[in-house]
C-alpha cells in the first residue's frame, strides 16, 4: 500500500493536532531505517488504524535516532502503518494485543520512486496556506525569483508591495515589522538594502501576519512580515554550489554545506560576488511664487562586492534538549560613482545657469551576528516545550562621498564638497517562551523579551573654501540612539476540530533616548501600553471556512525617521529624520472566508485599520530646496477588500491571483495646514506557469499598483512584468535557469507635491534585470538556486 501525498499531508495535519496518548496500558515501539543504507529515519509516521472503520485511532512519530514508543489506549483491534514520504509503507496487521509492550523491531523502508516524483512536483511551486492568527506563504522555486533576492520573494507574496525605493506595504499601508526566523534583525530597518542580503533559496517560507497575535512583538501597525529561513533536516552530508551572472552585473559563486548526525548537525554557506544597480532620476523643483525653476536629470550605479560566511551547529543532547550555535559575518565593499545635470530657470523661463554635479561614494561595511538557542520539550507531547534564545548584531559603515560642481553656462562657481559617515548598530534580544498544551483543545503560551538596539552616526559635510575645508555645520553632527523594550505576553487558545478561538495579551515598555551630541539636543521618550488580540475561525465544511480577528499594534520611529541628517546627494532635494517623531498606534479588524474546491481555491476578506499619530512625509520649500521629514499627522481610516487564489486547471498549468482595494480616509492638520481628504488604492498581481515536456518551466508575473493621493500629493501607479525559465537536467540534481525582472522597463515611482505656493516632481527607475545561473547538488542536498545577493541575517 502506498500514501498519495493528499493523504500523507491528511495524516500529518491529523498528527500535528491530536494529543499524544497518555494510557500506560500498552506500548507499541520500534526503530525505523532505510533498507538500501540502513541509517535511521528521524520524523517517520507511525499510525495505528482501526480495522473495522479504516479511521487513524492515533498516532506518533520517530525521534532523531529513529525510535518510537506509542503508549496506547485499550484496543482489541487494528493494525500499523509506518510510511515516510519517498519511501513505501509497511503494514503491520497481525498484532498481539494481550501484550503490554508490542516491538516491532527493526522495520526497514525502501524508497518509493512513484512518492518521490509526486513530491518533487508539488515542491516546486510556492502555496500559501491559512492559520489561525496568520497566513503562511510557503516558497517554492518560483523561476522568477531565481538569481534575486528577498525582497523580490516579498514582491511575489500575496498582501505585499514593494516600490522601486524598497519600500515595503502590507495592504498598502506602510508600518510593517519585519522578523528574520520570528526574531528582529539589523535588517528591519533598511529593508531597501539589508534583505538584499538574504536569497530567495535561503527562505523556507514568509509568514503574513496582518493580525498577530499578543505572542508577537508589538511593532508594526499594518502587521508583521516573518522570513523563515530553511534548515537542512537531511541526515548525512549534503550540500549545493551554484554559479550565477547577469546584466548588469551580477556575478556570484555560493556554497552551502551541511553534516547531520543522531547528535550533531553542521551547517555552512559561504558566497562571494560582484554585482551593479543602475539607477535613472529626474526632478523638478518650482516655485509658484516667482515662477523660478530647477531641473535635474542624472545616472548612478552603486557597485558591490561581498563576501560572507555562515556557521551553525545544532547540539542534540537528547531527544528532548537541543542547542542551536549559530554565527555569521559578511564584509561589502561599495563603491557608486553618478552624475546629476541641473539646469535653473528665473521667473521669466530664461536659463541663469547650468551645472554637473559629480559624486563618488565608496564604503566599507563589515556585518555579524550571532544566534544561541535552548529548546526543550516535555515528554508529554511534542508541542510541550521551553525555548530560550539570544540574538546580537553588529553593523558598521565608514563611508566617504565626495561632490563636485562644475558649471557650464551661467553664473555660478564651481566647488567641492565631502561628506563622511562613520555608522553602527548594535543590536540585542532575549527572549523566553514557554508553550504547554494543556488538553487536546487548550493551549497555554507565555514569555517575555528583551531588546537593546543602540546606534551611532557621525556626520561631516565639508565644503571647500579657497584652499581649505571647512565644516558646515548646518549639516554635521553626531546622532547617538539608544532604545530598550521590555515585553510580557500571554495568550489562551481554545481549537477543535471545526472551531477555534484565541485571546491574547501584551504589555511593552518603551525607553528611547536620542541625542545630537553636537548641539546637546536631547528628547527621551518613556512609555508603557497594552496590546490586546483575538482570533476565531470556523469551518463549516472541507469546502468553506471563515475567520475573524483583532489585533492593537504600534509602529515606533527607526533610525533613519529620527536622525536629522541623511544625505546631500542632491542638495536641492534633500532628506532629514525628525527627533521629535512619535509612534504610531493601530487597530485592526479583519475576516476572511477561505473557499477550496477540487482545483481552484479563494480567499475573501475585508479588514479595516484605524491609525493615530499617522506617520508622513512632509515637504518644506524654501530658495528652491525641497527638504522631506517625517511628522506626525492626524488619523486614517482604511477599509479594504483582498481576494486571492490559485486555479490549476490542468497538470501542466496554473495561476495564482492577489487583488487589494483599500478606501482611507486621512484627517489631520499641521502648522494650520489641513490634511483632510478621502482617496482610493489598488494593486493585483498574477503568477502563470506552465509545465513544459523535457522538465521545462516557465513562469511569468505581471503585477499593476494603482496611483494614490498623499497628504501633499500624489504617487503614480505603473505596471511591469517578470518572467523565468528553469531547465533541471541529471535527474534534477542539477538546475539551469533564467530569469527577467521588469521585462519592459516600467517598474517606476514619480512622485508629485503640489501645494499653493510650490510643485516637486520626482521620477525614479532600475530598469530591467537579467539573470542566468546553474545549480548543482550533491549527497542529499537539492540543487539550490543561489543568486547574486549576498547572505546575511
Amino acid at each position: 500500500m502506498k500514501f498519495s501525498l493528499i493523504q500523507s499531508v491528511v495524516l500529518f495535519t491529523f498528527l500535528l493536532f491530536s494529543q499524544m496518548a497518555v494510557a500506560q496500558e500498552k506500548v507499541i515501539k520500534g526503530v525505523v531505517t532505510d533498507a538500501t543504507s540502513g541509517e535511521l529515519i528521524p520524523y517517520a509516521t507511525i499510525a495505528l488504524y482501526d480495522t473495522g472503520t479504516t479511521t487513524i485511532i492515533q498516532g506518533t512519530t520517530t525521534n532523531m535516532e529513529g525510535k518510537f514508543a506509542m503508549k496506547m489506549e485499550i484496543a482489541e483491534q487494528g493494525y500499523i502503518v509506518v510510511s515516510f514520504i519517498g519511501y513505501e509503507d509497511q503494514k503491520f496487521a497481525d498484532l498481539d494485543f494481550s501484550k503490554s509492550v508490542i516491538d516491532l523491531g527493526t522495520i526497514k523502508l525502501s524508497q518509493g520512486a512513484e512518492v518521490i516524483d509526486e513530491l518533487q512536483v508539488t515542491a516546486e511551486r510556492s502555496t500559501m496556506e491559512f492559520k489561525l492568527d496568520k497566513r503562511v506563504f510557503n516558497v517554492g522555486k518560483d523561476i522568477a525569483s531565481s538569481g534575486q533576492g528577498a525582497l523580490e520573494v516579498l514582491n511575489s507574496v500575496p498582501s505585499v508591495n514593494v516600490d522601486i525605493e524598497g519600500t515595503l506595504t502590507l495592504r498598502g499601508n506602510s508600518g510593517v515589522q519585519i522578523l528574520i526566523d520570528g526574531k528582529p534583525s539589523v535588517m528591519g530597518d533598511d529593508a531597501s538594502s539589508a534583505l538584499g542580503t538574504i536569497t530567495a533559496d535561503m527562505i523556507e517560507k514568509i509568514e503574513v501576519i496582518t493580525n498577530p497575535s499578543a505572542k508577537y512583538e508589538a511593532g508594526g501597525t499594518s502587521g508583521i512580515l516573518n522570513i523563515v529561513l530553511k534548515k537542512d533536516e537531511k541526515k548525512g552530508f549534503n550540500g549545493s554550489v551554484s554559479l550565477n551572472t547577469g546584466i548588469p552585473n551580477n556575478h556570484s559563486i555560493g556554497f552551502s554545506l551541511n553534516k547531520r548526525t543522531e547528535k550533531l548537525n553542521l551547517f555552512t554557506q559561504i558566497g562571494a560576488g560582484y554585482r551593479s544597480m543602475p539607477r535613472y532620476s529626474e526632478a523638478i523643483n518650482q516655485s509658484k511664487l516667482d515662477n523660478s525653476l530647477v531641473e535635474s536629470n542624472g545616472e548612478s550605479l552603486k557597485n558591490e562586492q561581498f563576501y560572507n560566511v555562515t556557521l551553525g551547529s545544532d547540539f542534540f543532547l537528547n531527544d528532548f534538549n537541543t542547542i542551536t550555535l549559530s554565527g555569521n559575518f559578511a564584509y561589502e565593499i561599495e563603491s557608486e560613482p553618478g552624475e546629476t545635470y541641473f539646469s535653473i530657470y528665473d521667473g521669466a523661463g530664461e536659463l541663469a545657469s547650468q551645472y554637473t554635479r559629480f559624486a563618488n561614494t565608496t564604503a566599507n561595511n563589515p556585518k555579524y551576528q550571532f544566534d544561541l538557542q535552548y529548546k526543550k520539550q516535555f515528554k508529554n507531547n511534542e508541542d510541550h516545550e521551553l525555548l530560550f534564545s539570544t540574538v546580537g548584531s553588529f553593523f558598521g559603515k565608514d563611508q566617504s562621498s565626495e561632490f563636485s560642481n562644475e558649471y557650464t553656462y551661467g553664473i555660478g562657481n564651481d566647488y567641492k564638497q565631502i561628506m563622511n559617515t562613520n555608522f553602527y548598530r548594535a543590536d540585542y534580544t532575549f527572549k523566553l517562551d514557554y508553550t504547554n498544551p494543556l488538553t487536546k483543545a487548550i493551549t497555554l503560551e507565555t514569555g517575555a523579551v528583551y531588546s537593546i538596539n543602540n546606534v551611532g552616526n557621525d556626520y561631516s559635510v565639508l565644503d571647500e573654501v579657497g584652499t581649505e575645508w571647512v565644516t558646515n555645520d548646518n549639516y554635521t553632527n553626531n546622532f547617538l540612539y539608544d532604545q530598550k523594550v521590555l515585553g510580557l505576553y500571554a495568550t489562551g487558545s481554545y481549537e477543535k476540530k471545526k472551531w477555534g478561538v484565541k485571546l491574547g495579551l501584551r504589555a511593552e515598555n518603551t525607553d528611547l533616548t536620542t541625542q545630537l551630541t553636537t548641539t546637546n539636543e536631547n528628547n527621551y521618550q518613556n512609555y508603557t501600553n497594552l496590546f490586546p488580540s483575538a482570533h476565531t475561525s470556523y469551518k463549516f465544511s472541507d469546502k468553506f471556512s471563515m475567520q475573524a480577528g483583532y489585533s492593537k499594534r504600534i509602529f515606533r520611529p527607526q533610525l533613519w525617521d529620527l536622525n536629522p541628517f541623511f544625505s546631500i546627494q542632491n542638495n536641492y532635494n534633500i532628506r532629514a529624520g525628525n527627533p521629535d517623531l512619535l509612534p504610531e498606534f493601530g487597530d485592526s479588524y479583519e475576516i476572511t472566508s477561505i473557499f477550496n474546491f477540487k482545483k481552484t481555491s479563494l480567499n475573501v476578506g475585508l479588514y479595516h485599520l484605524y491609525t493615530t499619530d499617522v506617520i508622513e512625509r512632509v515637504s518644506y520649500y524654501e530658495n528652491n530646496v525641497n527638504v522631506t521629514t517625517p511628522i506626525n499627522v492626524g488619523t486614517r481610516n482604511k477599509t479594504g477588500v483582498e481576494v486571492n487564489g490559485k486555479y490549476t486547471p490542468t497538470k501542466w498549468f496554473s495561476v495564482n491571483g492577489d487583488f487589494n482595494y483599500g478606501f482611507f480616509s486621512r484627517s489631520g492638520t499641521f502648522e494650520n495646514q489641513s490634511f483632510d481628504f478621502d482617496s482610493d488604492q489598488w494593486s493585483t498581481k498574477f503568477t502563470l506557469q506552465f509545465k513544459l515536456p523535457a522538465d521545462i518551466d516557465v513562469e511569468i508575473k505581471p503585477n499593476y499598483q494603482s496611483e494614490f493621493k498623499t497628504v501633499q500629493g500624489s504617487v503614480s501607479g505603473f505596471a511591469f512584468l517578470d518572467a523565468g525559465v528553469r531547465k533541471k537536467i541529471w535527474k534534477g540534481k542539477a538546475v539551469v535557469n533564467m530569469s527577467v525582472r521588469d521585462i519592459f522597463a516600467s517598474r517606476i515611482r514619480e512622485n508629485i507635491v503640489d501645494q499653493a505656493d510650490y510643485y516637486v516632481y520626482s521620477f525614479d527607475k532600475r530598469g530591467t534585470f537579467l539573470t542566468l545561473g546553474f545549480s548543482y547538488s550533491f549527497g542529499k542536498g537539492e540543487a539550490m538556486t543561489y543568486s547574486g545577493g549576498k547572505r546575511f541575517r
